[in-house]
């Protein structure tokens, strides 16, 4: 097993993989396809991609689990299609048509109109209520499934920053509304924002503003904070379909994601620890007996200002995930020993 992918020692393999999601499988079969070649339970994503959109999924196995929360926290940056002239009920391509005929031409809407609406409604940090078919929990359902079921779903509105929002193109096109064409407007938009932000939504609201409904068509995620599908990306499952028949007897298609390839050959694709932490985070610099102070859950004289990253100078072993303790300490907040398992430590406990 080659030692850029190696945790401390003794210890299975840790690292995070960029992975390019095909269109049509869930971010989980993604998760299932490196856990089912690498042979290792401990495996997560960071950012739910929907099966319509494709691109950067970053996953994370192994000790490398532990930075996923931070990097679900990053910017990231989507390439979209809006399409103007109709709305659907899912804000996307997979809902049915909302009949209503549109308030505004979709003929008179200009590319100036459009870039002056993204100026001045939907730039820097604005409010957002997603769509009513998001996976937001509503008194512990999905919404989702309350949707698909006739429900009312009342999401609140929160706050999310894009600090870009670029239209590339602007083209006719067209689609069948109950049987009838309707002209519509399709956008090719970048957009770099905030965790939390429904692009569909953005679709939606584009829509309502301009008085033509709007949806998504297409979702394409290129970057997830330093991570970019691009650059970093060598890992590309493929969708291939499976059936399978259920309890009941009856028979299922679906598309599953398929890695046609060995345990060394995507370990030899993955980010090794050190470089997934300081991608993820802020890192300090420390010596083994700073490393082992940590490592039995106590203190070390330094000054942190938010969560950082320990790695032994040299070795480039990362050590622990630290928090600011008073009197210019830090505290660790997660250990990575030579044992299997990763240490939680409490902070009662330490000193």
């Amino acid at each position: 097993m080659s030692s850029r992918t190696k945790g401390p020692a003794g210890t299975g393999p840790s690292g995070l993989l960029v992975v390019d999601k095909p269109l049509g499988v869930t971010s989980h079969d993604v998760v299932a396809a490196v856990r089912a070649v690498l042979g290792i339970r401990r495996v997560g994503h960071a950012g739910t991609l929907d099966p319509l959109a494709t691109g950067a999924l970053i996953v994370g196995f192994g000790h490398a689990t532990r930075l996923l929360n931070a990097i679900v926290d990053h910017m990231k940056t989507y390439e979209a299609t809006i399409r103007l002239g109709v709305g659907t009920v899912t804000d996307d391509a997979e809902g049915a048509f909302i009949a209503e005929p549109a308030r505004v031409d979709c003929a008179a809407i200009t590319e100036q109109m459009v870039a002056d609406t993204i100026r001045q409604r939907f730039l820097g940090e604005i409010s957002q209520i997603p769509s009513s078919y998001s996976a937001i929990k509503v008194d512990g359902r999905r919404a989702y499934d309350l949707a698909r079921q006739g429900r009312a779903v009342e999401l609140e509105a929160r706050s999310i920053t894009i600090s870009r929002y670029d239209l590339l193109a602007m083209r006719p096109s067209e689609v069948a509304v109950d049987g009838a064409p309707r002209t519509c407007v399709d956008l090719d938009v970048i957009v770099c924002c905030s965790a939390g932000t429904y692009i569909r939504a953005l679709a939606r609201d584009m829509g309502e503003i301009l008085g033509t409904g709007g949806y998504l068509t297409r979702l394409r995620r290129t970057t997830v904070g330093a991570f970019d599908v691009t650059t970093d990306c060598a890992v590309h499952p493929e969708a291939r379909e499976h059936r399978f028949t259920d309890r009941e007897g009856v028979e299922h298609t679906r598309n599953k994601a398929i890695l046609d390839m060995d345990a060394p050959t995507l370990l030899a694709h993955a980010l090794p620890m050190a470089e997934a932490a300081r991608r993820t985070m802020d890192t300090v610099a420390i010596d083994e007996g700073q490393a082992r102070e940590l490592r039995f859950g106590r203190r070390i004289d330094m000054a942190i200002d938010g969560e950082c990253a320990a790695i032994v100078t040299g070795s480039d072993e990362v050590v622990a995930l630290l928090r600011p303790a008073p009197h210019g300490q830090a505290k660790p907040a997660v250990v990575f020993p030579a044992e299997e398992r990763t240490a939680r430590v409490d902070a009662a406990d330490t000193r």
